[in-house]
C-alpha cells in the first residue's frame, strides 16, 4: 500500500489553467486531475493537451497524482491515453468499473506504451455491478486505489441522501474490505454542500471511523476539516506512545500483555499504535515538502 497520505484528495478540473497552478500551492494530499465529468465535451481535446502539458512542467511535491480519464464506454478514453502518456501519468483513475476486465483492458494499453510501464491504476467505484464485483477489481493488475463515487452510486441505485448514508453502507463496506483484502487504499465519495462544514466534519468522521483512508474533495474549502478529520490526533498520538511503551515494558518482563487506562493491550493494538504514529510522521513530512 501506498505510504503516503491520502486525507484529501481534491478534484481539478483539468481545462482550467487557473485551477491547474492553483492546485500546486493548496494543502491536499492528493490531486484527481479529471478529464471526465468536470469537463465539457467541446473541451475535452483541449482539456487532455492542457493536462499532458501540466503535468510534464509542473510542479505539484509529493502529492499523490491521479488523472480520470473518460470511460471506455465513450469515444475519448484512448486517446485521453495517448495524449497524456508522454507525461508519464503516475496514476490513471478509470470511471465506472463494472470488472476486472475493465482494469485487466486498461493495464493491457498502459503495458504496451513504455512512457507508462510504472503508472499505476486506480478505480472508480460507482456502479451496482463495479461494487458487487469489489474483490476481484481490488486484486487487478496495476491496482493501486479505490475512489468511491457515491453521487453516481446513488443514480444507479434510486437512494436517498441520507445524512447516515444508511443506503450507502453495503457499498462503502464491500469496497473497503475488498481494498483492505488487496492492500490498496481506499477513498470515500464526495460531500456535495462545500459550504456545509459541519456536515462535511460529520461525513469525514463516519468515513474515517469506517476505515477510509481519506475522502474526495469538490472545492478547496473542504481542504482543512478533512485533513483534520482524517489525521490522528493528539490525545491518538499520546494513546499509541504509551501503548507502545507499556507493551514494551510487559514484554521485558515476559508478559503477552500489557494495560493503558483499564484496558488489555495485546501485541494487535501494538501493530495499530505503530501505524498511527507512521501516519502521523508521514502527514508532517507531506507538509513540510509542500
Amino acid at each position: 500500500m501506498d505510504s503516503r497520505p491520502f486525507r484529501s484528495v481534491l478534484y481539478i478540473p483539468a481545462s482550467k489553467p487557473r485551477a491547474l497552478d492553483k492546485a500546486r500551492g493548496l494543502a491536499c494530499d492528493a490531486i484527481i486531475f479529471d478529464l471526465e465529468d468536470a469537463v465539457a465535451i467541446d473541451e475535452k481535446a483541449n482539456a487532455r493537451a492542457l493536462l499532458a502539458q501540466t503535468l510534464a512542467e509542473a510542479d505539484f511535491g509529493p502529492r499523490a497524482k491521479l488523472c480520470r480519464i473518460n470511460g471506455f464506454d465513450t469515444d475519448w478514453a484512448l486517446d485521453d491515453l495517448n495524449v497524456l502518456a508522454p507525461a508519464r501519468p503516475e496514476a490513471i483513475l478509470l470511471p465506472k468499473v463494472n470488472s476486472a476486465d475493465d482494469i485487466q483492458r486498461l493495464a493491457d494499453i498502459l503495458e504496451r506504451n513504455p512512457d507508462t510501464a510504472d503508472t499505476r491504476i486506480w478505480a472508480m467505484m460507482e456502479t451496482p455491478l463495479g461494487i458487487l464485483n469489489a474483490a476481484s477489481i481490488a486484486a487487478a493488475p496495476r491496482m493501486a486505489g479505490f475512489v468511491m463515487g457515491t453521487n453516481d452510486l446513488a443514480k444507479e441505485l434510486n437512494c436517498r441522501h441520507c445524512a447516515d448514508r444508511l443506503p450507502m453502507q453495503y457499498a462503502l463496506q464491500t469496497c473497503l474490505m475488498a481494498a483492505r483484502a488487496a492492500g490498496i487504499i481506499a477513498v470515500d465519495g464526495v460531500y456535495n454542500a462545500f459550504k456545509d462544514d459541519d456536515g462535511l466534519r460529520a461525513e469525514c468522521e463516519q468515513g474515517r471511523d469506517l476505515g477510509f483512508d481519506g475522502k474526495t474533495l469538490i472545492h478547496p474549502a473542504q481542504l482543512d476539516v478533512t485533513n483534520a478529520a482524517f489525521a490522528p490526533d493528539d490525545a491518538a498520538i499520546d494513546l499509541a506512545r504509551r501503548q507502545i511503551a507499556a507493551f514494551d515494558e510487559a514484554t521485558a518482563k515476559g508478559l503477552g500483555v500489557a494495560v493503558v487506562d483499564g484496558k488489555i493491550v495485546e501485541n494487535l493494538h501494538i501493530v495499530t499504535a505503530r501505524q498511527t504514529l507512521a501516519r502521523a510522521e508521514a502527514i508532517v513530512k507531506l507538509k513540510e515538502a509542500l
